[in-house]
């Protein structure tokens, strides 16, 4: 497995603030990209769509472990990866990412030709930023890079701003206030409180909460029939619905996995109503998606999935400022999503029983669910 080295610790902390402070002055046009797929042919498809965006410094490597060769030499501002790949695979890459924290390695987007939602939440478990089915759609593409490619700018502003302020050990002022808005931007409060104390790993256990996976059914085909702009406006319009109805219940944003939006309810602040809450926000979000219908022609539906249990959550690396769930909880959850149906919100036994005296259950018998075999599982009509 091929591991960052440096002769002497203080020059490459230097070399990587120097990075970052180039990287941060930067703009967009300006991002370094690294394409990783064993496919000519794709990698040429993935450099036009990202030329069309104003993308020029792009990089191409054949396979993993040649990716890994240029990421310890060079610096990136987004990684695009391929799965499957000879020598070494996109999972494996990932490995060595997580594996290796002190190195300042960019954001990834997974393109995969699979299409299980259990290989995207492996991918986001591993750290990676966003997945995307392969054939990809060109305009979601295009939105996610650039999202990644702001974001990674963010956090490098952070990292940055951090070691200049604890250096100086200045008092508190008008930048440090400007720092702190940023993690506010990034992290739940809590958590960006404890990082400004000091805290560098967090991780906590938690009993019960809820966790909801949506996922956007239709997509690609409404894709056909709008232009690329519209596209992107109406899928951000929707998101940014979904983020105001997360914050007015109380929950947690977890991510975005290409058009999935992810949610959670009793972290970081546990909660007794957390199912509750994440349900009633479910209601919320299908009344956003019909809200949209005359502007997606009703094209655009959504299967909704939730579960309750325990999860582990917290934020891994120095600079990769992500708070995600980890367990088997987050898992079933995503299989609620995969197998329910569109425009419904399907739920476990577990959930059901947490919120029965106060929402409409129908029952849908028991079915098979990958890796649980046969399970109880009901649809969710409403508030009694």
């Amino acid at each position: 497995m091929l591991m960052p080295t440096s002769s002497n610790g203080a020059d490459s902390s230097s070399a990587t603030e120097l990075d970052i402070a180039s990287s941060v002055s930067s703009d967009f046009q300006k991002a370094k990209v690294l394409l990783v797929d064993d496919s000519r042919l794709l990698r040429m498809g993935l450099r036009r769509s990202l030329e069309e965006i104003g993308l020029s410094d792009i990089t191409e490597a054949g396979h993993g472990r040649e990716a890994i060769e240029i990421l310890v030499r060079e610096h990136f501002d987004l990684m695009l990866l391929d799965m499957e790949m000879p020598e070494m695979n996109g999972m494996e890459v990932l490995a060595v990412l997580r594996d290796t924290p002190h190195h300042p390695w960019p954001p990834v987007i997974v393109i995969s030709g699979g299409t299980s939602l259990d290989d995207a939440v492996r991918c986001i478990e591993l750290g990676a930023e966003d997945y995307l089915s392969k054939p990809f759609n060109p305009v979601l593409l295009r939105a996610r890079v650039r999202t990644s490619v702001e974001r990674k700018r963010l956090r490098d502003q952070e990292v940055l701003r951090m070691r200049q302020l604890k250096r100086q050990h200045e008092a508190l002022s008008q930048e440090q206030a400007k720092t702190e808005q940023l993690l506010l931007n990034i992290l739940p409060r809590k958590i960006a409180l404890r990082l400004k104390a000091g805290e560098e790993h967090i991780a906590d256990a938690f009993p019960n909460v809820s966790v909801l996976f949506a996922d956007m059914v239709g997509f690609t085909a409404m894709s056909r029939t709008m232009t690329p702009a519209a596209l992107v406006e109406v899928l951000g319009d929707l998101f940014s619905r979904f983020d105001l109805i997360t914050e007015r219940h109380g929950l947690e944003k977890i991510k975005t996995i290409g058009d999935c939006y992810m949610l959670a309810g009793g972290v970081p602040e546990p909660s007794d109503d957390h199912a509750h809450a994440v349900m009633d926000a479910a209601l919320e979000m299908c009344s956003a998606l019909e809200q949209m219908r005359e502007r997606t022609g009703g094209a655009l539906r959504m299967r909704i999935g939730v579960h309750s249990g325990p999860i582990v959550a917290g934020v891994i690396g120095l600079r990769k400022f992500t708070y995600d769930l980890w367990g088997d909880t987050v898992n079933v959850a995503s299989r609620m999503e995969s197998t329910g149906a569109p425009g419904r919100i399907h739920v476990s036994a577990i959930t059901a029983d947490l919120i029965r005296n106060d929402f409409q259950l129908e029952s849908r018998g028991s079915i098979e669910v990958k890796s649980l075999g046969q399970v109880e599982t009901f649809f969710v009509n409403g508030r009694n």
